[in-house]
This record gives C-alpha cells, sequence and structure tokens, in this order.
C-alpha cells in the first residue's frame, strides 16, 4: 500500500476529513473530529498509527515485525504500521477499519446515528 491508496481508502469510510493539525508533514483522518489515523508524508516506506484494541494490539505486535507500539502515542491503544511489503492489503485495510470502527465506537450515541 502507498500514501495515495491510503488515502483514498480512508477517505470512502464515512464522514472521514483529513488535514494537517501537527504540520504540514502529517496527514491525519478524523471521523466526528476524532483521529483515528495519521502519517507521516515523508516515510519510506509508509508508516502510519492507528488505533487499536489494547489485546489485539499485543497479539499483532507478536505476529508481525512491521506492527510496533505506536510511535509518540499512547502504545496500550495505537500501533505504528509499517507498509513494508510484509502485510497484506487486506490485513492492513482491516488495521484501518478496526481503528475507524473503535472511534466510531466511542462516539456519542446521537452522533453515530447521524453518520
Amino acid at each position: 500500500m502507498n500514501i495515495e491508496s491510503l488515502r483514498e481508502y480512508c477517505l470512502s469510510k464515512k464522514a472521514v476529513e483529513e488535514g494537517f493539525p501537527f504540520g504540514e508533514d502529517t496527514l491525519v483522518f478524523k471521523v466526528a473530529g476524532k483521529i483515528f489515523l495519521l502519517t507521516g508524508l515523508t516515510n519510506n516506506p509508509l508508516q502510519f498509527n492507528a488505533k487499536c484494541d489494547p489485546d489485539k494490539a499485543i497479539e499483532l505486535r507478536e505476529q508481525y515485525d512491521a506492527i510496533q507500539p505506536g510511535y509518540h502515542m499512547n502504545k496500550k491503544h495505537w500501533n505504528t504500521i509499517t507498509a513494508d511489503g510484509s502485510l497484506s492489503n487486506a490485513l492492513i485495510k482491516e488495521i484501518i477499519d478496526d481503528s475507524y470502527n473503535l472511534v466510531v465506537q466511542s462516539l456519542p450515541k446521537s452522533v453515530r446515528e447521524n453518520l
């Protein structure tokens, strides 16, 4: 996966906005104002941080070298994923989906219903 396909996939989800709140080198994706994914535009290979259930985060880190505790994030709830070719696009999309869904589930019911 590359930055263009990552961006396209994130923006295909309901109510997602992109922006640069941390500077011009860090692209952030939010749903209802809450971050679910961020990536550096200059990383080669592509790396991004995604929210993850704490138990699943540990499992993924144990299974895959390309999944590490979230860089500059709460390491219990965030992973850094390196898209170096060792992870399938299906797994990467699953990680993105999980991150998006965790954030959506944490939103107030009234906000979730409007998505």
